[in-house]
């Protein structure tokens, strides 16, 4: 299956970079990488959409059948929507995933999801803003880097 990493939505209407991931997603369906697409993502409150439920309409309404699509509406960071997501695929008896998500935050969410039980192949989007220029890309490096030292150092103590 082909997994799209949440971003934010806006009343239903994913933001550009949600939207890159969703049209990455949808080229690597169209390529036939996978016979299933999951959204992942929650909402914040007040809220009446979620990540997961805006982007599997948005792929439907790009001729995803329904039935090629799972939305798992969990989650407002990387973590919690791995573990959401790790749970819905034991269900399932599903075991793999092409995780796409932007460049930088592929390593970070890659090591999240083999921690959940998942066998993760990333397969990260190259179009979009997170991938616009250097500055853009410098300031998602360094977040990442972060953003991974944090979790090893939670693995490590919690």
């Amino acid at each position: 299956m082909i997994l799209v990493l949440g971003a934010a939505q806006f009343n239903g209407r994913p933001s550009s970079v949600l939207e890159a991931r969703l049209t990455h997603a949808l080229e690597l369906y169209r390529q036939g990488v996978a016979p299933r697409i999951v959204t992942v993502g929650g909402n914040i409150p007040g809220d009446h959409f979620t990540e997961a439920g805006t982007g599997r309409h948005w792929l439907n309404h790009q001729g995803v059948p329904l039935s090629a699509l799972h939305a798992v509406p969990i989650g407002n960071d990387t973590r919690q929507s791995i573990v959401a997501v790790g749970k819905e695929l034991r269900d399932h008896g599903w075991k793999s995933a092409v995780i796409v998500t932007d460049p930088w935050h592929e390593f970070r969410s890659t090591a999240m999801a083999r921690d959940n039980g998942i066998q993760a192949h990333p397969s990260p989007n190259r179009s979009g803003p997170t991938v616009d220029n250097r500055d853009t890309e410098s300031r998602y490096i360094v977040r990442e880097i972060g953003g991974y030292l944090y979790y090893e150092l939670c693995r490590a103590v919690c």
